[in-house]
């Protein structure tokens, strides 16, 4: 197999071609099986937070030491201060420095930059141009990772696809359904997102189910539908729980913000107080095809999933959050070039 080229940064997986993702996947695979030491001896990878993490911040961390480099961590609540990031503004607010400018320093000091950034949360149509990542991007002098925007997280959506391969195998014509379910910190749509268009380009047959008002983003499930017809895969949408579990390989879990509700806290909480009933269960589970949970955590027992499920043998929760560490590897591994 030819090797494709790999990517100056990743900020949608979306748009890797698909011989680069499926070169992430397979080099997953392999440095989980047998993980690769030193081979990234010499690097430093910044990690910019602007809100909060678990998961993915341990596991870049872990995965640079693993491999030989180091990572430099910064928060913006603790370690730096507010960045502007639109182009031209008379900077006369709380930013005292421009993304640009910190962009063009930090690449003196590091081999990548990896980056949460925080969305405002007042407007949709705002957020979702993840206008803040891709400034760092346009601006920085080596790679840019994004570690999970208003609109994309393809590192989740990468450990996913890992995930889903183990379980399924090959997974061209395989059942996936997403279920939002109740939660009173409903997270983005973005680990959604990502894992949709991802899967739908694998040749996965894809349900989406979710209370009136909580649609994913819509320009997101046109790029979907078109996906789907270009590899033969099918997208449906469904309000019914049950119905969309019937019949799936895996059924995963999760809560995002209503879109409508977008910015006004009371109509969005007003919204959730209608929505009682949508969890993941033992009964739900049953409905599907040997149906396995995924969930991309944190997950709150006993509201969005039970104890059972997740406790139970067909959860792959732990596992997902593990191939986060052999995903991050890979993608570590192609852009630093280890």
């Amino acid at each position: 197999m030819a090797e494709a080229r790999a990517p100056s940064h990743l900020i949608s997986l979306h748009e890797l071609k698909p011989s680069q993702v499926d070169d992430l996947l397979e080099l997953s695979m392999r440095i989980k099986r047998q993980p690769r030491k030193a081979s990234l001896a010499g690097k430093t990878v910044g990690l910019l937070f602007f809100r909060g993490s678990l998961r993915t911040r341990t596991s870049f961390e872990a995965a640079m030491t693993q491999l030989g480099g180091n990572t430099i961590n910064l928060s913006a609540a603790s370690d730096f201060w507010e960045l502007e990031s639109v182009e031209g503004s008379v900077m006369d607010g709380r930013a005292p420095e421009h993304v640009k400018d910190a962009a063009a320093v930090l690449s003196c000091y590091v081999s990548a930059l990896a980056i949460r950034p925080k969305p405002a949360g007042t407007s949709w149509s705002v957020d979702r141009r993840d206008a803040e990542i891709r400034t760092w991007a346009r601006y920085a002098k080596v790679p840019v990772i994004n570690m999970e925007s208003a609109l994309w997280h393809p590192l989740q959506a990468l450990a996913d696809l890992m995930t889903l391969k183990e379980a399924l195998g090959e997974l061209r014509g395989k059942r996936l359904t997403f279920t939002w379910t109740h939660s009173p910190t409903p997270a983005s749509p973005a680990a959604v997102h990502s894992l949709l268009l991802a899967a739908l380009a694998q040749g996965m047959h894809v349900r989406v189910t979710a209370p009136a008002g909580y649609e994913l983003d819509g320009e997101v499930l046109s790029q979907a539908q078109a996906v789907g017809e270009e590899h033969g895969s099918k997208l449906e949408t469904s309000s019914s729980m049950q119905d969309a579990a019937r019949g799936a390989h895996v059924i995963y879990a999760r809560s995002w913000h209503s879109l409508e509700d977008y910015g006004n806290a009371t109509l969005a909480a007003s919204r959730r107080a209608r929505t009682s009933g949508w969890m993941v269960d033992e009964r739900l589970l049953a409905l599907g095809d040997g149906a396995q949970l995924m969930h991309a955590m944190p997950v709150r027992r006993n509201l969005e999933v039970s104890d059972a499920v997740l406790d139970g043998p067909r959860s792959l929760v732990v596992r997902q959050a593990e191939n986060r560490l052999h995903s991050q590897k890979a993608v570590l591994s192609l852009l630093l070039g280890g």
